[in-house]
């Protein structure tokens, strides 16, 4: 009983699918086809000379912030050695104060660790929705000029396979690089 439930549901299910399929696509190719194209975000964001610009920026400014920590690290880690050290003939007043300053400190370090990781990650953002916005206006330039019925991005819409000749990825990697 169950089985045949289960094969009528997915009966049902084909049913619908096909008199969708049949009353929907017809259309679309009776107006002269739909023509797709794809496009690899990801691969114009590693291949587009504004791409690589964005890289080279942001690994030069992760560079400079990454050295600052570590220097700042290699501070804290000499100021607790040295506590450590002194501490032993230390009075406990003054003991007390030092562990206040190197808590201080590293507290400090945290919060700098922290806004550095948020400036890293606007300046990504920022980055990434210039290039998306002058993606955008290519990829719809294309589109209007070539007579795309839509075209979909690689990764974020959702394609799990596509002909290689659907992709136009080089396309609007060379205009993008062209309004540069």
């Amino acid at each position: 009983m169950k089985k045949s439930v289960v094969f009528f549901g997915a009966l049902v299910v084909c049913f619908i699918s096909f008199i969708a399929f049949n009353n929907f696509v017809p259309t679309a190719n009776a107006a002269g086809g739909m023509k797709v194209g794809i496009v690899d975000f990801q691969r114009i964001l590693t291949s587009s000379n504004q791409g690589k610009r964005a890289t080279e920026e942001l690994n030069k400014k992760g560079k400079v912030m990454e050295d600052d920590m570590k220097a700042k690290e290699n501070e804290l880690l000499d100021l607790q050695k040295k506590f450590e050290k002194d501490s032993v003939v230390m009075a406990k007043d003054k003991k007390e104060e030092k562990q206040k300053e190197l808590r201080a400190k590293f507290n400090d370090f945290k919060a700098m660790r922290a806004k550095y990781m948020n400036e890293f990650k606007d300046m990504q953002a920022e980055h990434f929705n210039k290039i998306r916005s002058g993606v955008l206006t290519v990829t719809t330039e294309i589109g209007k000029k070539e007579n795309f019925t839509m075209i979909i991005e690689k990764n974020e819409g959702g394609v799990m396979y596509f002909d290689g000749s659907l992709d136009i990825t080089d396309k609007v990697i060379n205009e993008f690089n062209k309004k540069q």
